[in-house]
């Protein structure tokens, strides 16, 4: 009988404690250094570039900067250079632009006219020779390794941990930093943990969606976004603040939600969200082992709320790998996209 032959995309999602150990372990010099700059200028904001699953490791940091270090984040559109030629008031200012291959040109584009305006850029990109690093004061290394599958695992996972060290080594957070530094150890159970009721409940399913807050709807945009790339299942990420305000509206009985909580301020009102959906028929999974009427997910801890959701996604990607291959979709090969876009 034929073995079959494991995904790149599953290879990549158990070699993420490994990458994430090698970005801690390679990655301190050019961070400190990345640090210091940002602490000198002291900027009045932090604007981030960035698309796809890059832009969702961007929101998290979003929430890290800002509860952490009161420093306010926009997401910047690319095309508001590339494609309508806006110079930006940036001086003083700081830019965060992140690209796994660091060759897109709209986002290249975008940190070279934040440079030239008098913004500090620094770029995280697996590539240190793309051009995404030649535009940047300093350009970090996310030592992913190479990644294989279309879908992006170990990338976003690394942006994701090179964007809150940034933030940690700013404020020179000892818990932070500790909890980052034993961040490959939980992510390696993490890998490990048993998703398999959710992605029971999948088999059939047409849509769902997933929520989040704070730093957890980052890992919510991101679930959604992977379960249309590998499984071709459409999925939805909302906030829990806004779910109820119109989307609410088509959850019927055995409607899938997927709620990733983590023990932060935000779990209480999500977990009462969560039970609103359960009490209207929907089939709710969560990570939290708060809710009554949703079925919980394990969820592996590391430490700190803030790099809890970090072994989320990672828990949710091995899920999302097999729910794929349940569907009969080559998970490393999703229809009509390429490992590379490159925008203008």
């Amino acid at each position: 009988m034929t073995e079959i032959q494991p995904s790149h995309m599953k290879r990549e999602v158990r070699e993420i404690p490994d990458a994430v150990a090698r970005l801690l372990e390679n990655g301190a010099d050019g961070m400190a250094r990345a640090a210091d700059a940002l602490r000198t200028l002291d900027p009045p904001f932090l604007a981030t570039v960035a698309r796809g699953s890059s832009d969702h490791a961007a929101t998290y940091v979003k929430y890290a900067a800002e509860i952490m270090a009161g420093l306010p984040v926009a997401s910047v559109g690319p095309s508001v250079t590339s494609i309508y030629g806006a110079r930006l008031r940036v001086k003083g200012a700081a830019c965060l632009a992140i690209s796994q291959s660091g060759a897109s040109p709209d986002i290249v584009q975008m940190v070279t006219m934040m440079r030239e305006e008098g913004a500090l850029t620094l770029g995280l990109t697996n590539h240190l020779d793309s051009r995404l690093a030649q535009v940047s004061d300093h350009a970090l290394a996310l030592h992913a390794g190479p990644e294989l599958s279309v879908a992006a695992t170990k990338t976003f996972v690394t942006s994701a941990v090179a964007g809150v060290w940034l933030v940690a080594e700013l404020l020179r957070d000892a818990p932070l930093l500790a909890a980052l530094h034993a961040l490959p150890d939980a992510l390696a159970q993490a890998v490990d943990a048993d998703w398999s009721p959710l992605g029971d409940a999948l088999g059939e399913a047409e849509s769902l969606y997933c929520l989040g807050r704070g730093p957890c709807y980052a890992a919510s945009n991101e679930a959604a976004l992977k379960f249309k790339e590998t499984c071709q299942l459409h999925a939805e990420s909302y906030s829990s603040a806004e779910v109820l305000h119109g989307p609410v509206s088509i959850v019927g009985r055995g409607f899938p939600v997927i709620a990733l909580a983590v023990r932060d301020a935000a779990q209480k009102g999500l977990v009462e969200v969560a039970e609103k959906l359960a009490g209207m028929g929907a089939q709710v999974f969560t990570t939290s082992s708060a809710a009554q009427d949703a079925v919980a997910l394990p969820a592996v801890r590391t430490g700190h709320p803030l790099t809890d959701p970090l072994a989320l996604i990672v828990s949710f990607y091995a899920m999302v790998e097999q729910v794929a291959r349940a569907r009969g979709v080559d998970p490393d090969n999703p229809r009509h996209l390429r490992k590379v876009t490159e925008t203008v």
